[in-house]
């Protein structure tokens, strides 16, 4: 199994240039805690979790007119539709993660994969290991 086969297609997305309360409202309307952030051409450019919010905007006095390019994650760990799934929650592991942007050869965000996704697609015993991966401290 590999990440196109359980990835959220067409995920909701957000410019850099857009507010942190923008960001915000399409994490409650699309029930997710991170929005990949794309460029005028669909390339991906970033990400923005409901951390990076709380952490680089709110707990530093930002008014939520801060632009998403301000506060966001640059250069997110990302995989290939076709990465398969144990390559996936090795990359969660080392980068402690949860999330994953999919990005096609051309570095267009087709999809987002997260922890939940394989959670509901593979063992039990996997989906442990991989929880206790991303959770431990490095």
């Amino acid at each position: 199994m590999n990440a196109e086969q359980i990835m959220t297609k067409n995920p909701a997305c957000c410019s850099p240039e857009q507010t942190v309360q923008e960001a915000a409202a399409l994490m409650a309307k699309h029930n997710c805690g991170q929005i990949p952030v794309i460029d005028h051409d669909n390339s991906l450019v970033g990400v923005i979790t409901d951390r990076d919010i709380a952490c680089r905007c709110v707990a530093e006095g930002h008014s939520t007119d801060t632009k998403v390019s301000e506060v966001m994650t640059k250069a997110p760990v990302t995989v290939s539709p076709g990465t398969s799934l144990e390559d996936c929650c090795q990359k969660m592991e080392e980068s402690q993660v949860r999330r994953l942007p999919v990005v096609d050869d051309t570095g267009k965000c087709c999809g987002m994969l997260s922890q939940a996704d394989i959670a509901k697609n593979v063992e039990l015993k996997e989906t442990g290991n991989l929880v206790r991966g991303v959770s431990e401290a490095k």
